[in-house]
């Protein structure tokens, strides 16, 4: 037999260890639950052609089909009574040190205020209409106007509102200080923080907050990519890099393909590592991947996932799973 079959014949047989390797059916059925996070409660879809960081969503949206404001203590109820297992929900700190939930940096594209939202006092924060500035048609109307006045709520409304559901704290700032308020809303109302509560945001809060809350979930992007860097580059040869043990990595679903062992050997791969899977929307055109919006996207989610599902459209994704 010639060099060559022997090589051609190595390299075949290489190649069906590695496909057994990473075949999802071989591996057990993942056990656990589906758990759906509902990014910002209920909330008002928009189009997301041309957004950047900067962007005023709010001038953009859909025409309404509910009115429901995302970040609100209704929104929030409305989300679990969809089947939200999880709510996202964003966190700003005020000039007399509370703890305020709200998504943007500025007032000036969702609310009747202006400037930066972490320097205003609570009261000044609990004056504004949060529904004032969503329009569908360019500023001719603005159905939600007047809807969300005194509606930003406070980190103990939302703990007191929700008293069973799993939350999501997003830090929207770099400011370590800004784990030390939202520590400080939770003693007093004497709520420990457990593994119920979870955390993500920039590194220099988060590690601050890993020393409050060592029982809960606290990522970062930055870890994220790392997992799923390393993963692409040793994960064919079943190798769990030491970057996703003990920590989280996102898969959008126009991604599964490229992620060895998807869904099965995967997720019992991560199991066996203690990281925390995050099945997300689609990536379009580069930009990064938010979660589910149209019900069609179910039908890519693999039947027997068992993981986070990140949803953008509660409203929608949670009547079709229903």
């Amino acid at each position: 037999m010639s060099k060559w079959k022997i090589a051609l014949i190595a390299l075949a047989v290489i190649a069906v260890a590695l496909s057994l390797l990473n075949a999802s059916w071989l591996a057990p059925k993942p056990s656990g639950k589906l758990i759906m996070v509902s990014h910002r409660g209920v909330a008002q879809q928009f189009s997301r052609e041309g957004v950047d960081r900067d962007t005023c969503t709010a001038n953009r949206i859909a025409p309404p089909d509910h009115n429901y404001i995302e970040n609100t203590i209704r929104s929030m109820r409305r989300a679990v009574s969809l089947g939200a297992d999880m709510i996202e929900l964003d966190v700003h700190p005020t000039t007399d040190g509370r703890m305020v939930v709200f998504h943007d940096w500025t007032l000036d594209c969702r609310t009747n205020g202006k400037g930066v939202t972490r320097e205003h006092s609570l009261a000044e924060l609990k004056a504004l209409d949060v529904g004032y500035g969503y329009t569908a048609d360019g500023g001719k109307t603005f159905p939600l106007r007047g809807n969300g006045i005194g509606a930003m709520p406070t980190v103990e409304e939302v703990l007191q509102a929700l008293p069973r559901t799993d939350l999501l704290f997003n830090f929207k700032s770099r400011d370590p200080r800004d784990a030390d308020l939202l520590v400080q809303a939770f003693a007093r109302l004497g709520v420990p923080i457990d593994e119920r509560f979870s955390f993500y945001g920039h590194e220099t809060v988060l590690n601050r907050m890993r020393g409050f809350a060592p029982r809960s979930w606290i990522w970062s992007k930055t870890e994220v990519e790392a997992c799923a860097f390393d993963y692409l580059k040793f994960g064919w040869i079943g190798y769990v890099p030491q970057s996703c043990r003990g920590k989280t990595v996102m898969v959008p679903l126009n991604y599964q393909w490229a992620v060895w062992g998807w869904p099965n050997r995967f997720l019992d791969r991560m199991a066996g590592a203690n990281t925390r899977v995050i099945l997300l929307g689609e990536v379009v055109n580069g930009r990064s991947p938010i979660g589910l919006e149209r019900a069609d996207q179910l039908g890519d989610v693999p039947r027997d996932f068992r993981g986070y599902l990140w949803v953008e459209d509660i409203d929608e994704i949670g009547r079709a799973l229903r």
